[in-house]
């Protein structure tokens, strides 16, 4: 048992829900600088497709990483990315639109600002935001490819995360030219922040691996081995949730959308092309149910956003109700 976790243990606060706080109160350090990188400049977008799904994401690639590791489930690792997926793509981005609206272009009416680049900035989000929908449609199409015939093996999980880094290395990329193009770089608050970035992860890490442990031990009931996939993936969510009503109360929906979204990525492909990689995953029989879902919510942000810059809360709500569907079909069915 490595330091930390006999220390925790010594102090008597070796329970699920210590683990869980400790889980949700690394994500709040993470996003605490997360915050502090997008007032220094770095654009909402970029920090939501690029840096933020790492840190939301980082306990969904931990879980798979563990379950590679002690020969857990791969259909565990594939129920744990869908739900993080469809919550994502339904209910953490329809609940903030149909609470507090989702615009990520300017509302009509207002008034025109005289400064051509602040003009400009939404629209851009907006073309980031919809090449990051179409990301999602491809992968998941792919993924749904890969397993028509019932399974993920090597070289599906070689497609997938062959895939993700093709994916990430655009987006390095257009950092590193927008940087040029603006003749700016980046400051040495940056490692202090990756530092702190890197702590959280850490505890990330223990948590999660202390979660997976726990709920693998437990035989019976719904916090049990049986359906560790969903429980952790709720558990998983929750820095997200944490993410989307944030960044949509600050009037930040671009970061809110891009970062479900982009988290979205880290899952699916990247998660469960990880695990592939170690063991074949064997598709549970909602998956297709899933799917549908996935690509539904995907065309309806892409519509919405495309023609009227924003998602409105009717849509939110049906989002929402979406998500309803997705549990019943995959828990009561």
């Amino acid at each position: 048992m490595n330091a930390p976790l006999l220390t925790i243990q010594k102090a008597g606060l070796e329970t699920p829900w210590f683990f869980a706080a400790l889980f949700v109160a690394a994500s709040f350090l993470m996003i605490w600088r997360l915050n502090a990188m997008a007032s220094r400049g770095l654009e909402g977008t970029v920090l939501g497709t690029l840096i933020m799904p790492y840190c939301s994401g980082l306990g969904n690639l931990v879980f798979a990483f563990l379950l590679a590791k002690h020969g857990g489930s791969g259909t565990e690792v594939m129920i744990n990315s869908l739900v993080n997926n469809v919550t994502n793509l339904t209910l953490l981005i329809g609940l903030p639109a149909l609470i507090l609206g989702m615009h990520v272009l300017p509302k009509n009416g207002k008034k025109k600002t005289k400064r051509k680049n602040a003009d400009e900035k939404p629209r851009l989000d907006r073309l980031s935001l919809l090449l990051t929908l179409l990301a999602v449609l491809f992968f998941t199409g792919a993924t749904w490819v890969l397993a028509r015939d019932g399974k993920l093996e090597f070289t599906d999980g070689l497609i997938l995360v062959g895939l993700f880094i093709f994916w990430q290395c655009f987006h390095v990329f257009e950092v590193l030219k927008n940087n040029v193009r603006q003749n700016r770089s980046f400051d040495g608050m940056l490692f202090v922040d990756l530092a702190f970035l890197a702590l959280g992860a850490y505890c990330v890490y223990l948590s999660t691996d202390w979660i997976v442990s726990w709920l693998s031990a437990q035989k019976s009931g719904f916090f049990s081995a049986k359906q560790i996939g969903w429980v952790t993936g709720w558990l998983m969510v929750l820095p997200n949730a944490l993410l989307a009503f944030y960044y949509a109360w600050r009037n930040q929906p671009e970061v809110t959308y891009s970062s479900q979204v982009g988290d979205g990525h880290i899952c699916i492909p990247l998660c469960i092309g990880v695990f592939a990689l170690f063991k074949p995953i064997a598709i549970p029989a909602f998956f297709e149910t899933a799917v549908l879902i996935l690509v539904g919510a995907a065309l309806v942000h892409y519509f919405f956003v495309t023609f009227f810059g924003q998602l409105p809360r009717i849509a939110g709500l049906a989002l929402t109700v979406a998500y309803g569907v997705f549990v019943y079909k995959g828990l009561l069915v």
